[in-house]
This record gives C-alpha cells, structure tokens and sequence, in this order.
C-alpha cells in the first residue's frame, strides 16, 4: 500500500476524485438551473403563441358571427322586399319589377359591404398577430452584429431604390 501512496501520479489522481466529488454538486445544481430556466422560457413562449392563437380564433369567430348576422339581415330585408313586391303586384308589373332590382342591389351591396368590413377586420388582426410574432421572433434570434449588418444593407438598399 505504500508503494501505492509513494508515486506522485497517485496522488494526483487522488487530488483530482476529490476535486471532482467537490465539484459535482455545484456543477450538476448550475446545469439544472440552466436547464430549468430554458425549460420555463420556451413555456412561457408556447403560452403566449397559445394566447395569441386563442385570441385570433376568437376574433375570427366573431367576425363570422358579424358576417352571419349581416347574411340573416340580407335575407330578412330581401324576404320583406320579396313580400312588399307581392303587395305591390296588382299596381303594376314594371314598378315591381323596379321596386325589386333596387331592394336586391341594396340587398348585395350591403352584403358586399359586411363580408369587405368582416375580412378587412380579420386581415388587419392577423397582419397586427404576425408583424407581433415576428417583432418577437427577431428581437429574441437577432444578435447585435446581424442587427448591425441588416441595417447596413437595408439603408444601401435604400439609396439604390432612391437612385
């Protein structure tokens, strides 16, 4: 057993399982934390595309709900024309024919209007949801360098548009 103690490469082999034993808890605690502090940020990230997900759907069902409310008001205001011009047929085939094409043409004009006002509403929540999450995806990917080397080329772009 002396023999063993007697060479210098044994003790530092010992020296070296007793830094190790020393270090590993700190070490195995630090990577954890790492570990845990990555875990809970791309939670946090999946959270918010959750909400924001959650939130684009519920709009959308909303502005369907507008366009189905506004295609319920069309046919009810057609079916009023509808029995308006029944009414009116006994004074005469060409003012009711008249009475009709206008009521119609309101009819699909004011539905034309209700499905543009639905879809311009639904475009510019999913224009302002992208231009966020990708606002979002670049401040966290984007270093300070690539930052500095899109500005770069964007602004000699710029002057070769300009020119």
């Amino acid at each position: 057993m002396s023999g063993f103690f007697a060479q210098p490469e044994s003790w530092v082999a010992v020296a070296f399982v007793i830094v190790a034993a020393l270090l590993a808890k700190p070490v195995s605690k630090a990577i954890a934390k790492q570990l845990d502090n990555r875990r809970d940020s791309i939670k946090g990230r999946l959270d918010e595309a959750s909400r924001l997900h959650a939130e684009a759907q519920q709009l959308l069902a909303t502005h369907q709900q507008r366009l189905r409310e506004a295609q319920r008001d069309a046919d009810n205001m057609l079916s009023t024309a509808k029995a308006e011009a029944e009414r009116l047929s006994a004074a005469g085939a060409k003012d009711l024919d008249d009475l009709l094409k206008r009521r119609e043409q309101q009819a699909v004009g004011r539905i034309a209007q209700a499905e543009a006002e639905a879809v311009r509403e639904v475009r510019a929540v999913a224009v302002d949801l992208a231009v966020e999450a990708a606002r979002r995806i670049i401040a966290e990917g984007l270093t300070q360098e690539k930052a500095a080397q899109l500005t770069d080329k964007t602004i000699k772009d710029l002057g070769d548009r300009l020119h």
